[in-house]
């Protein structure tokens, strides 16, 4: 048992079943055992990989895209640059190196980076040089918005409801003896959900992200107060519908009961919500990852770096462009939702 599970076993006991949304809590953020406080997740050493950690080429495009919104926009200076959980600071390192020739774009940068993990932390001050951290999106400062968020969103705590009758069953988490367990409340209207009740059949699970509103809300209203763009790539589709919940430990999914503050929990993203949120930013459509990085030249990219490599390491890049683009792979399954003020230049590779 980890220390965590210990901690929660007994809270349990003593307190009765909790939300999924505060053990994920508790597993990701606890300050002593939570999984971010604690370690860094990412690469081949760690639980899991990110697009940034795949191949340059994804900061680079996206980089790339965010500077010729800022463009579009008139080249406001000076301007925010942020990232929400950059990881090791992979993504804003190739992103920065790839706007380092766009005329004025990195003279009007300050770069705000939002994270809560200090082990990251000390891994992106490595990697970038000297951003300003914040805790939260709130904390940024007033002035024109740049943003990209990879990977961001899916770490949020969610709540799993299951439809029974006109009402709802929570999924929680309770015991079994001394084990871990998923349990449900009894039923009862939700008027969180009522809307769901339309397209959903008795037994169907939905997921929720409590944190979701208030981050999105914070971020679309400061694009339309002070100009801007953000640009959200994640897993996850138009509607929640179905438990995505899962732990993922050594790149491998487990249980996500087994090893509290030991692996990675994620969800998928309900886009539909987050662009709801976004409001009143106006969203782009929703555009599938592959779809998107094509549409920004990232076959003509990889072509250019293939002609400086031989062997295993051009097996290597090939490989990356397939994970980041294929359907199979990493194209379909993760999506890019772009937010602008109402009436701006649509984000390149996005339709709006």
């Amino acid at each position: 048992m980890t220390p965590l599970a210990d901690l929660l076993t007994r809270q349990i006991a003593a307190q009765g079943p909790i939300p999924i949304a505060e053990y994920m809590a508790q597993c990701m953020g606890h300050p002593e055992h939570g999984y971010y406080v604690t370690r860094d997740p990412l690469g081949s050493g760690g639980d899991f990989t990110t697009a940034p950690e795949i191949s340059q080429m994804f900061g680079e495009l996206t980089g790339l895209a965010l500077a010729q919104a800022w463009l579009d926009q008139g080249a406001p200076s000076p301007f925010t640059l942020a990232e929400l959980g950059p990881g090791r600071g992979t993504l804003m390192a190739d992103l920065l190196r790839a706007t380092a020739k766009v005329p004025g774009f990195r003279a009007g940068a300050r770069l705000h980076l939002v994270e809560g993990s200090p082990v990251l932390r000390g891994a992106q001050a490595r990697g970038i040089g000297e951003p300003t951290f914040h805790e939260t999106v709130a904390d940024l400062p007033d002035a024109p918005l740049f943003l990209i968020a990879n990977e961001f969103f899916d770490a949020l705590p969610i709540r799993q409801f299951l439809r029974a009758g006109d009402g709802w069953r929570e999924r929680v988490v309770g015991l079994d003896g001394a084990r871990l367990t998923f349990g449900l409340t009894s039923p009862a209207p939700l008027a969180l959900l009522e809307h769901r009740l339309a397209d959903t059949e008795e037994g169907d699970l939905v997921e929720t992200c409590p944190a979701l509103p208030g981050i999105a809300g914070e971020i679309g209203r400061r694009i339309v107060a002070h100009g801007g763009a953000a640009l959200i790539v994640d897993y996850g589709a138009e509607k929640s519908l179905g438990d995505t919940l899962q732990a993922v430990s050594e790149h491998v999914k487990t249980d996500p009961l087994a090893a509290p503050g030991e692996a990675d929990l994620s969800a998928h993203v309900d886009f539909g919500a987050l662009a709801a949120a976004l409001a009143p930013a106006q969203p782009s459509e929703l555009t599938d990852q592959g779809v998107f990085l094509e549409r920004l030249g990232i076959t003509d990219r990889a072509r250019q770096l293939a002609g400086t490599l031989t062997g295993a390491t051009l097996d290597t890049h090939i490989a990356a462009h397939r994970r980041l683009t294929h359907p199979e792979e990493m194209g379909q399954l993760f999506k890019v939702l772009g937010a602008i003020p109402p009436g701006a230049p649509p984000l390149p590779g996005l339709h709006s």
